[in-house]
């Protein structure tokens, strides 16, 4: 009987925190990515716009060229916990 009641405290108390860290996992993969992309030599600061729903990143925004349209959205691909990449850049000499 005591080893089912500290099972279900432990169901309780850790429950909040498995909550918790998913709902943070979106803005965590964001700023991940963000951070990838900036400190890229190829990418750069670029204006590239980044959002996370469970887990699926969307790239939206200018680049120069193809290669830093792929790259950019390789690097978002590597990030821990992404499940895909919306890759919807466009390449202009803007």
């Amino acid at each position: 009987m005591r080893f089912f009641a500290l099972l279900l405290l432990f169901s309780l108390v850790l429950t909040p925190v498995f909550a918790a860290d998913k709902a943070t996992s979106d803005d965590a993969i964001s700023d991940q990515v963000r951070l990838r992309l900036a400190s890229d030599p190829d990418v750069g600061a670029r204006a590239i716009e980044v959002t996370v729903s469970n887990g699926a990143v969307t790239l939206t925004g200018k680049v120069r060229s193809d290669k830093q349209k792929d790259k950019a959205g390789k690097l978002a691909k590597k990030v821990k916990g992404v499940q895909s990449v919306d890759n919807k850049l466009v390449v202009t000499q803007d």
